[in-house]
């Protein structure tokens, strides 16, 4: 009868409530598109640090602090809110959090100290990523699971359409050229910001707090919450009793756990990749930022196709098919990325001569690097919501919280060692080139192990 009870609820879910759990991956995403991977991101690595590979560096073991302690709490927080019922309280309190974090990043001028700027982004990674938590374990309450595969793939489709929002008015209305003191559209930067100071890559982190600020009051409005548990006190005694619990029924489950598993090495992989490939590519080749921005508007337009695209995928072949076909892609965009140099690419193999023309992307490397960049927009959209669904479909509504905090441990118990292991062999080489090579490692082992996970997993019988 509880399955009969929760079904119909996932049916008369009003579309309004829907689209208000979708749009917080529409308020979400710019975080991460402008500030962690194409504006602040290449911003900090090249310009505030005295050169590229401390400013790697430091970057690097900024986000391994952050997955460090998400990888921590996650789980703990996933199953005191199963506890506690309702989840737009947690991300109201962690919404706070990161709005507050992203708007103090305006402070970080040139040559000002690196460790206060990189303690305010894992901050608000660390909120980010909790707030994520709680939003994706309300999905098995709101759809079926014929329709989760598609619901999250447009979400996440939605998301790659705001970031690309903000970063067209980013480098239209705010990135100058310091040559010129103009946009890319030839107008003067807003609010008076002045490039040579960084105030147009500084200004990503406010534009990014007041973008989630708004767009996340859908959600709040509109979308069905879970009905009132334990209190606080009581949930959280309960919460930890039933996180070690879950984690033995994981592992009776042999799908999920063979995938949590594959998750923990490959998300690795891609978290290291989406938050220093932008910062990668403009120290290498000098990129402006107009040049990174337009880096990124194009591989979120890919994106938002490929997130389309695998929408239709995921139902007709299954999130597990999804995954590894996106994990493939990257494998080989990663591969082709860190092959190429001014020049040259596949580590020259294959020479690119030719002057640069002065424009934009003006060598025949740089247009080798977007063109594996595209392998990248079209993959990394899908190889997240294809794995969201995945789970989703694999548990019952009463326990998608605890799941999902595990799910959010697999996607962070280890993600501190990419970003570690690449800003290490950074430092230790002085060779970004070399740095990057390591998320290759990851991208392939979570692709050999999720080759062997069986799908669906079931529940095991009591």
């Amino acid at each position: 009868m509880a399955s009969v009870e929760v079904s119909a609820r996932r049916i008369s879910t009003p579309r309004r409530g829907i689209w208000g759990w979708m749009l917080f991956d529409w308020a979400a995403q710019p975080f991460f598109t402008v500030v962690t991977t194409f504006i602040f991101g290449p911003y900090f690595v090249s310009r505030m640090a005295a050169n590229p590979a401390d400013g790697q560096a430091a970057w690097g073991y900024g986000i391994a602090a952050a997955g460090f302690v998400i990888a921590i709490l996650s789980p703990v927080l996933g199953s005191i809110a199963d506890q506690t019922g309702p989840r737009k309280p947690w991300i109201a309190f962690f919404a706070v959090i990161k709005i507050v974090s992203l708007s103090l990043l305006w402070t970080a001028a040139p040559g000002s100290p690196l460790v206060p700027i990189v303690l305010l982004f894992s901050l608000a990674s660390v909120a980010a990523e909790f707030s994520i938590v709680f939003n994706d374990s309300m999905m098995p309450r709101l759809v079926s699971k014929e329709e989760i595969g598609r619901v999250s793939n447009i979400a996440w489709g939605l998301g790659y359409v705001g970031g690309m929002i903000t970063l067209i008015f980013v480098i239209a209305f705010l990135a100058a050229s310091p040559e010129t003191g103009q946009t890319l559209v030839g107008v003067d930067p807003l609010f008076g910001l002045d490039p040579l100071k960084g105030e147009d890559a500084r200004a990503t982190g406010p534009l990014a707090a007041v973008w989630y600020l708004i767009f996340i009051l859908p959600m709040f409005l509109f979308t069905p919450d879970s009905g009132k548990g334990l209190p606080i006190g009581k949930a959280v005694s309960a919460g930890l009793a039933e996180l070690k619990e879950t984690i033995l029924e994981a592992r009776r489950r042999a799908g999920i756990f063979r995938f949590l598993i594959a998750r923990m090495i490959y998300q690795d992989g891609v978290n290291a990749l989406l938050a220093l490939g932008g910062a990668f590519a403009a120290a290498m080749f000098g990129w402006s930022i107009t040049e990174i921005g337009l880096y990124g508007i194009i591989l979120n337009i890919v994106a938002i196709a490929g997130c389309l695209a695998a929408s239709r995928f995921d139902t007709r072949l299954g999130s597990k098919s999804v995954v590894l076909i996106s994990l493939v892609l990257l494998s080989l965009a990663t591969l082709g990325i860190v092959s190429t140099g001014p020049g040259y690419t596949l580590f020259g193999f294959l020479p690119l001569p030719g002057a640069d023309t002065g424009g934009l992307f003006g060598t025949p490397a740089e247009k080798a690097y977007i063109a594996f960049g595209l392998l990248i927009g079209v993959a990394f959209g899908p190889v997240q919501a294809s794995s969201r669904s995945y789970l989703a479909r694999s548990v019952s509504a009463d326990e998608a919280g605890r799941y999902f905090g595990l799910y959010a441990l697999a996607g962070r118990a280890t993600s501190f060692l990419a970003p570690f292991l690449v800003a290490t062999v950074t430092a230790a080489s002085g060779s970004p080139r070399l740095g990057m090579a390591v998320i290759i490692l990851f991208l392939a082992g979570g692709l050999a192990v999720l080759l062997g996970t069986p799908y669906p997993a079931a529940k095991p019988e009591e």
